[in-house]
């Protein structure tokens, strides 16, 4: 069965690019100069009205002295099945799981120094 996708989240990119335009001191206008990108386009992302494709970002970003980059994202290849299984647990549920781990851990602890 294949693993679901999840939607990207692009409500950070237009609140990032109008930052970093703002930051590099440039105007909408000016920064349409700089990359060929029209004035009104750079608008419509910066209002989110508009998902930029990957390359218009990068330019954008270029426009600005910034780079997009790849970031491995932190959890990934980590088996959640066993934390779903304990969030669906009451907490004293919760509680006697931990208790009866914490005493099969002591019985681990006492066998490996014995």
């Amino acid at each position: 069965m294949a693993k679901a996708q999840h939607a990207p989240d692009y409500r950070p990119v237009p609140a990032l690019l109008r930052r970093l335009r703002e930051e590099a001191g440039l105007t909408q206008r000016a920064l349409a100069t700089r990359t060929g990108i029209p004035q009104p386009a750079i608008a419509r992302i910066e209002r989110g009205t508009v998902i930029p494709r990957v390359d218009t970002l990068d330019r954008l970003l270029a426009g600005c002295g910034e780079q997009l980059g790849i970031q491995e994202r932190p959890g990934v290849g980590i088996d959640r099945t066993p934390i779903r299984a304990l969030l669906r647990l009451t907490p004293a549920q919760r509680i006697r799981v931990a208790t009866r781990e914490g005493r099969n851990l002591e019985r681990l602890e006492r066998s490996a120094s014995a």
